[in-house]
């Protein structure tokens, strides 16, 4: 077995795409609109691998502030130390609030974590 894709609702799918496009090197699929239900999304792939999709629907409700039960975080290798320091410093100077910085954690994970255009956490493995 394996886990084909997670997926993620945003407010704003063309600012969520492009976000993960940009800093994460994924390749979007065709937009996906049902025009009866109002629901788009797109599936993100990512270049070694495994899909995200983001999706849109205005019957979503916002997410609540702090921390809650369900999905918490996704995690993104890119591959090196140096590589998560470096975009970890590319996120933080375009503006994208790094929750934790460039670390060893305990259980011997060297990664980071940011929060996306929509306020996911994303961790920045290495």
């Amino acid at each position: 077995m394996r886990l084909t894709h997670t997926a993620l609702f945003a407010a704003d799918l063309e600012r969520a795409r492009s976000f993960y496009t940009r800093y994460f090197d994924c390749t979007a699929g065709a937009l996906y609109h049902n025009p009866r239900t109002g629901f788009r999304s797109y599936f993100l792939t990512f270049p070694e691998g495994g899909q995200l999709e983001l999706m849109a629907w205005d019957e979503v409700t916002p997410r609540p502030e702090g921390r809650f039960r369900g999905l918490d975080h996704i995690a993104i290798h890119v591959g090196s130390r140096p590589a998560v320091d470096a975009l970890t410093a590319r996120l933080a100077q375009d503006g994208y609030p790094v929750v934790s910085p460039p670390r060893v954690t305990g259980d011997g994970y060297y990664e980071s974590c940011v929060l996306d255009s929509e306020g996911t956490r994303v961790e920045i493995t290495g």
